[in-house]
């Protein structure tokens, strides 16, 4: 028997306009047990401003941003956002972080997509600088400096002007390669996991381990959060869920990313799924989905989702209850993603969870 694993539920990025039943399912599942609520971003709705209207809905739920994404903010927007959001939820705010891949970055925010490790750490430097408050921020960085160099030469060096809940708020970074899950070992308090496989859990844990090892590391092993968004498709038909998942794999493997840059592709081909994640790739990128659907291969389904009807996936859980992750996230978004999970859904990952 593993260790316990929380529950929380995974708000995706709004399709064409909100969902009508979101603070239904965010109440329920605050009803059944869950510890958190999640809410992400990619380039329509923001991960921020539907976290501030559920901060009443769910008393007691942490509320964290799974993912938002750097370069939509400077970090002292990031800090600015999170202190406000950590008052309106009287201290259950975390703030989960990632880089997004240089297609939004380049293409959406009209940054320049660079090396992300030195951008995180500067970036992650400062909105703790920020929110512990001791002294106006000035950051000598490549990335971010502050006050600004240059320019009118009347810039100074500022202090935030409303007072933290609390000084030292979490933060996670959401990872898939090697040098940034390491990077999240070191200066996070936490490590966000997309797609991960548990047959890669003892290359994570290594990964993890490097940052830990690092001089001035923030945690270990025993006090770091992963929380794992999952992908969930309850039913007795079990080739029937993994048919309803293989677009989610496909979207992410094959188009959510450059050909040149991918970093969901190179996690699928680290999984060991190289031939199929080429053709994947090759059938998005060329406008046919639906065979880029048919690649997908139903070990990859299993291997990062649970699917099936409930007694299959309490035995599966077991194998996550053996991995690095500390929570598991319920996700529900887009009708088009087959993720939408009900009440229903709901229900049946808290008994089998939490008991």
């Amino acid at each position: 028997m593993g260790h316990e694993l929380k529950l929380g539920l995974h708000l995706t990025y709004w399709g064409s306009g909100p969902p009508d039943d979101t603070f239904t399912l965010v109440r329920r599942a605050c009803d059944l047990g869950y510890e958190s609520v999640w809410l992400g971003e990619v380039y329509g709705s923001d991960a921020l401003t539907p976290l501030a209207a559920l901060t009443t809905v769910v008393p007691g739920m942490r509320l964290g941003t799974g993912i938002a994404q750097m370069a939509a903010r400077p970090p002292t927007s990031a800090a600015m956002a999170a202190m406000t959001m950590d008052h309106l939820s009287d201290g259950r705010f975390v703030l989960g972080l990632g880089v997004s891949g240089p297609q939004v970055v380049e293409g959406w925010y009209g940054r320049p997509f660079e090396p992300p490790l030195g951008r995180t750490r500067e970036y992650v430097e400062i909105v703790r600088r920020i929110v512990a408050r001791e002294e106006p921020v000035c950051f000598d960085g490549k990335h971010y400096p502050l006050p600004y160099p240059g320019g009118t030469g009347l810039a100074k060096a500022l202090k935030s002007t409303i007072h933290p809940r609390r000084t030292d708020l979490p933060i996670l970074l959401g990872a898939e390669g090697p040098k940034n899950v390491a990077l999240a070992g070191e200066i996070a308090d936490g490590w966000f996991a997309m797609f991960l496989s548990t047959r890669l859990d003892g290359w994570y844990r290594e990964r993890l381990a490097e940052g830990f090892a690092r001089p001035g590391a923030r945690r270990t092993q025993d006090d770091f959060e992963v929380v794992l968004g999952i992908p969930t498709a309850i039913g007795d038909d079990v080739e029937a869920q993994v048919d309803s998942l293989r677009p989610l794999l496909a979207l992410y493997i094959g188009g959510m990313g450059a050909r040149e840059r991918n970093f969901h592709f190179e996690l699928a081909c680290r999984m060991g799924y190289e031939a199929e994640a080429e053709k994947i790739r090759e059938h998005y990128l060329a406008g046919e989905h639906d065979e880029a659907f048919a690649v997908v291969p139903a070990e990859m389904v299993e291997d990062v989702a649970l699917v099936g009807p409930a007694e299959k996936i309490r035995d599966d859980l077991e194998r996550w209850r053996e991995t690095c992750v500390t929570t598991l996230l319920i996700p529900t978004g887009p009708d088009k993603l087959a993720i939408h999970a009900d009440e229903n859904d709901l229900a049946t990952m808290a008994e089998l969870v939490l008991g």
